[in-house]
């Protein structure tokens, strides 16, 4: 007799098939880079892809599990974009072992910052909320632009980075491992109780402080969360990109990575990745119309956001459990009709 199909049980198949695609997927781009079929140019946009991953991930945790609108995301990736690369930057290490702790820093300074934020900017709702991060965002960039530390408008350089033409991989290696880690947590968050509580605080703020949630404590520690990956995903495209410029973690960076929020769907961890790989992906074959490639990009979001208002997802989740519970069904029933055909 076959054991009962619990949820404990779907979740820990889920979980091995999909750490075992992830494993064989990150072999075979290992094997595909070292062999030269992945040229570096591919290999640049697979990073910015899963630095991407990060980022709105770690967005759609506050946007939306939480349903709160925030501006200013950009401002927790430049802090910890600057603490990481001044932690490696000072301590001389290899980068294979600075870059780690480098990340964790980077990621628990944007975290605490966050935190401070989160005290006042939480107590307030919808748009009020959105001013509040807005103007965090460009308060960090305004304070980086100015201080002698971060060499100002000028960018902060000469940290060590990874040689993409000489070690093409292990970036990609960290940012991937780094990706799905994010991904995982962030799913699996979501659907433990502390999830479900922060989604009761997106549906009915009011009934869920009257069922006993404690809406304060669960606020701040996803927008906490939120923060402290947004931290790491700075710290990693600083490390690729080799120069931290603050222009480039302003308000349209933030309103980047809200729009593949919006994109993907609000609450969708799946939304939220294949929005990002689209995003990062698209313009780079709309390079080839250089003229009306924006035109093209920014029509091609009006039309799905027409025929699609709730996202390419909704707050829908991919769910590999399914394929296997389909195939197990088949077998099974393959398995009666021969049961079956031979008492007769």
């Amino acid at each position: 007799m076959s054991k009962p199909w619990t949820k404990t049980r779907k979740r820990a198949i889920s979980s091995l098939i999909t750490l075992g695609f992830l494993v064989v997927v990150l072999l075979v781009m290992n094997v595909l880079i070292q062999l030269g079929l992945v040229n570096a140019g591919v290999v640049d946009m697979l990073k910015f892809i899963g630095i991407n991953i990060i980022a709105a991930v770690s967005l759609n945790m506050v946007s939306g599990m939480m349903g709160q609108l925030v501006l200013g995301h950009a401002g927790f990736m430049l802090v910890g974009a600057y603490a990481a690369a001044m932690f490696t930057n000072a301590v001389g290490w290899p980068l294979t072992a600075s870059l780690t702790p480098a990340l964790i820093i980077g990621g628990l300074l944007a975290a605490i910052i966050g935190f401070l934020i989160g005290i006042p900017a939480l107590r307030l709702r919808g748009d009020y909320l959105a001013i509040i991060t807005l103007g965090f965002g460009e308060i960090i960039r305004v304070i980086a632009n100015s201080l002698t530390i971060t060499n100002g408008a000028k960018g902060y350089y000469g940290f060590p980075t990874f040689s993409t033409r000489q070690d093409p991989a292990t970036l990609f290696n960290f940012i991937f491992v780094i990706a799905a880690f994010v991904v995982f947590f962030s799913y699996t968050f979501g659907t433990s109780r502390h999830g479900r509580a922060v989604i009761a605080i997106r549906e009915d703020e009011i009934a869920a402080e009257s069922s006993g949630i404690r809406t304060t404590y669960y606020k701040l520690l996803t927008f906490t969360l939120s923060a402290f990956f947004a931290g790491v995903a700075g710290g990693l495209l600083a490390h690729q990109l080799g120069i931290i410029d603050p222009s480039n973690y302003g308000f349209s960076k933030s309103v980047e990575i809200l729009m593949m929020v919006v994109l993907g769907g609000m609450g969708s961890i799946t939304g939220s990745v294949v929005s990002a790989s689209v995003l990062t992906f698209l313009p780079e074959v709309l390079r080839g119309f250089a003229n009306y490639r924006m035109l093209i990009y920014s029509v091609l979001l009006i039309c799905v956001m027409l025929f699609r208002p709730k996202g390419l997802f909704g707050r829908a989740e991919l769910r590999v459990i399914k394929p296997y519970e389909w195939l197990r069904d088949r077998h099974r029933a393959k398995k009666a009709q021969k049961t079956g055909g031979g008492g007769s």
